[in-house]
C-alpha cells in the first residue's frame, strides 16, 4: 500500500470510529458509545471533565435516561490532521437534536476536537472536548 493509500485508509477508519459513536448516541447506548474509547480517555465539555472511559459511560448512561432521552446528533468533520502515524486530531461541528427537531438551533452547535490514537492496529478515542459555536455578530 502506498503512503497515500495508507493515509486514506486511516482517515476512513477514523471517520468510522466517529460514526460509531454517533450511531450509539442515536440508539441511546452508553456501552456502545464508549466501545472505541481508550480506558484512560478524557472528555471535557462546558462545566465538566470526565477522566476515564467508565466515567464517560456513566455520564452518558445518566444523560440518555434523562435530559438526553430521545436525542440524536449531527456531525460534520471539518478537518483530520495526523500528528504522526499513530495519532490524529479531528475537528468537527456537531449538535444535539431533540425529538421533533430537524435542525440544530444555533445555540446548541459546538465545535469539537477529538484525539485518536492507534493501539494494536485499531484507532481509538483518547480525548474529546467541545465548545459552543459563537455566532458571528456581524
Amino acid at each position: 500500500m502506498t503512503a497515500n493509500q495508507t493515509r486514506a485508509a486511516d482517515e476512513t477508519a477514523i471517520r468510522n470510529v466517529l460514526k460509531g459513536v454517533y450511531e450509539a448516541w442515536n440508539a441511546s447506548d452508553a456501552d456502545a458509545f464508549v466501545a472505541e474509547y481508550t480506558e484512560d480517555a478524557s472528555a471535557i465539555l462546558p462545566g465538566s471533565y470526565r477522566k476515564s472511559r467508565e466515567e464517560i459511560r456513566e455520564s452518558m448512561k445518566a444523560g440518555f435516561s434523562t435530559f438526553l432521552k430521545g436525542s440524536t446528533t449531527t456531525d460534520k468533520v471539518l478537518n483530520i490532521r495526523f500528528l504522526n502515524d499513530d495519532a490524529a486530531v479531528v475537528v468537527s461541528e456537531t449538535g444535539i437534536l431533540f425529538p421533533g427537531e430537524t435542525e440544530v438551533p444555533g445555540d446548541r452547535l459546538v465545535i469539537a476536537s477529538w484525539v485518536l490514537v492507534r493501539q494494536d492496529g485499531k484507532w481509538l478515542l483518547a480525548a474529546y472536548q467541545n465548545s459552543p459555536v459563537v455566532m458571528n455578530q456581524g
